[in-house]
């Protein structure tokens, strides 16, 4: 127990670098998301072919090489040279408003055809249809799949390592390197269950109160 209470003030501290990184990205990704699945559906061609490209490269190549490639390549190239939190944090909302994007867009299929047909005899606009008819059946039935990737986020944080952010992983890790025990590992994986568990019934109870509307 007093090695428990030795280690502990420093996974904490690790604990706030992962739930910023959390957050943040959550705030970033989710609106970006629905940006980036709506600009999917632009008469465009061109607009399409970016967006396909860029969702494309964020879920085709690992998150960790994204990371390492905005904190040192563009800095490497001279293009611009991030803070590692910012870096960490920018990387994350590409990241996942790729994967929320895709998300949205299936959700956003699942609308019948005839409602915007319905809208559009109602005079209803483009933004309009969006705001009042298609975005609120997209967010009901796309909950269960956003849980799931909310989950995924918050075990992702951990590879904020690989550029030197003090996370609750690497605050674990620098323990055990330097006690040679396993239980600041038991520590840091309850951590993490804990908030995965929190999150679960965080988000049942959105669907929940969802569903009550229906």
């Amino acid at each position: 127990m007093g090695y428990i209470n030795q280690v502990l003030p420093s996974l904490l501290e690790g604990l706030k670098m992962t739930l910023g990184v959390f957050v943040l990205t959550l705030v970033g990704s989710l609106p970006l998301g629905v940006i980036v699945a709506i600009l999917q559906k632009s008469p465009l061609k061109i607009l399409r072919w970016i967006i396909d490209t860029y969702i494309t490269i964020m879920r085709g190549t690992p998150l960790l090489l994204q990371i390492v490639f905005v904190y040192y390549g563009l800095s490497l190239a001279n293009l611009i040279t991030l803070p590692r939190f910012e870096a960490a944090v920018f990387t994350f909302i590409l990241n996942y408003a790729a994967y929320f994007a895709e998300i949205f867009r299936g959700g956003m299929q699942a609308v019948p055809a005839g409602q915007y047909a319905g809208a559009k005899v109602l005079g209803f606009s483009r933004l309009q249809t969006m705001w009042y008819i298609t975005l609120p059946q997209v967010v009901k039935t796309v909950m269960p799949s956003v849980g799931n990737e909310v989950i995924n986020l918050i075990k992702d944080t951990s590879l904020v390592y690989v550029i030197g952010l003090g996370d609750l992983m690497r605050a674990g890790n620098i323990a055990v390197s330097r006690d040679v025990t396993l239980i600041p590992y038991l520590l840091v994986g309850a951590m993490y269950l804990g908030l995965t568990i929190i999150l679960t019934i965080a988000m049942r109870y959105i669907e929940k109160r969802l569903n009550y509307y229906r």
